[in-house]
């Protein structure tokens, strides 16, 4: 991922939960967790959901490769999310904001090959040109080696993971760089039985 944008300093965070369509649910949670390099981010569990925080490329990078590793268990997975960086009511304190941009699990985790599907929406916080930042977003991710259609109100990507991902980074960033807080939902879904019919 990219991250020699100058927005990538500030504070960012992904709250999400992560759901194995498996009653193996907690080994495969368990195990990707293991897998997965978090020494970058402030994170913390609870029995609804795991917020991880600190420069949006460490952030994405661990949600990123915590998908793939539950994901390459070839069981249904699912997750479900929200990225924001810009809050008024966030704060430093607790966050790991490494001086490094180099993320930890890129390497391993571009190795892993998974198709998914994702629908993602954007919300520029405090701007009334918020749908132009959107329809721009959604413009450009149909360069970015994934496919894009519409769904209700979402725009859906479907591809690698690596591809999904970088598409929502990328998106992301781009807009964060112009408006001073965001969010991003998303849901992404790998090995559906819906797509084996």
């Amino acid at each position: 991922m990219n991250s020699n944008n100058c927005g990538t300093s500030r504070l960012a965070g992904c709250q999400f939960t992560l759901y194995p369509m498996s009653d193996k649910f907690v080994d495969i949670i368990l195990g990707a967790l293991e897998e997965v390099d978090t020494s970058k981010v402030w994170k913390e569990t609870d029995d609804v959901s795991t917020c991880v925080r600190g420069k949006m490329v460490h952030v994405f990078d661990v949600i990123k490769a915590l998908f793939l590793h539950a994901a390459k268990t070839g069981e249904h997975i699912a997750m479900s999310g929200t990225f924001s960086i810009g809050c008024p009511g966030d704060s430093d304190a607790d966050s790991y904001m490494d001086e490094v941009d180099t993320p930890l699990n890129e390497t391993k985790s571009n190795e892993l090959l998974q198709k998914a599907g994702c629908k993602f929406s954007l919300y520029p916080m405090g701007t009334e040109d918020y749908m132009d930042a959107i329809y721009e977003q959604i413009d450009l991710s149909k360069h970015r080696n994934v496919k894009v259609s519409a769904a209700h109100y979402a725009t859906r990507l479907d591809g690698e993971v690596k591809d999904i991902f970088q598409a929502l980074y990328q998106s992301f960033d781009s807009v964060q760089e112009k408006v001073s807080h965001v969010t991003m939902s998303f849901t992404i879904s790998a090995n559906s039985p819906s797509n084996k019919a």
